[in-house]
């Protein structure tokens, strides 16, 4: 591959880094470890492309969902409340809390799955080919939830949206990075890296799908 999910792995720091820093607010995070990690982590979340995976099968959605929560000290009636508002957030029934992963749809287990990031109302989420094990009908709803999302939270909220999925990106972006074997090779708007590239690699990643 380009290296799109090592490098947001290595963002997330689930990877450690061998070269080069990674800035998060204006603060170097690219060694951290321990509790301070874990702070970090209350300002970034990630979605994953396989959203069953990232879920324990032994335990409910609601369960998933309100760990963060009660990690932060809210009672079990708070964190039920709050589990069933980010539900809804993200176009889902209260009743979902009570599922467990393999009773839902891939969508359906998607959408608990960034109500699950959003719960500690993090300032960066990312989402690695959040939408690529899912069909077209679904990948679209996704879409619009994280638009509307971001309608609603506005500059509160940055999307790290990592895609190879050309259309999705016109859609969805508002600055375009092109990686080819580790490099960032071109960025822009949409519509300078889409509908101008200037880099051969872009022209022909742009051509094999257009």
């Amino acid at each position: 591959g380009s290296g799109k999910t090592t490098a947001v792995n290595m963002i997330a720091r689930l990877l450690d880094v061998t070269s080069g820093s990674i800035f998060l607010e204006g603060r170097e995070i690219t060694h951290l470890k321990g509790s301070a990690l874990r702070g970090i982590y209350r300002t970034m979340q990630m979605v994953f492309q396989a959203p069953a995976d990232s879920f324990d099968p032994r335990r409910t959605l609601g369960d998933g969902i309100g760990e963060s929560l009660r990690n932060a000290g809210l009672s079990r009636r708070e964190t039920q409340e709050r589990v069933g508002e980010l539900l809804q957030k993200c176009g889902l029934s209260p009743e979902f809390a009570s599922r467990y992963p393999h009773q839902v749809s891939g969508g359906q287990c998607q959408r608990a799955a960034i109500a699950r990031a959003l719960a500690i109302r993090p300032k960066l989420l990312i989402c690695d080919e959040a939408t690529s094990a899912l069909d077209v009908t679904v990948q679209k709803e996704i879409i619009g939830l994280l638009n509307a999302l971001r309608a609603q939270q506005g500059q509160s909220l940055t999307i790290l949206f990592i895609c190879h999925d050309i259309s999705l990106v016109q859609q969805f972006a508002d600055r375009v990075l092109v990686m080819y074997h580790g490099d960032i090779v071109e960025e822009g708007t949409p519509d300078e890296v889409i509908c101008n590239p200037k880099n051969d690699y872009t022209k022909r990643l742009i051509n094999s799908v257009l």
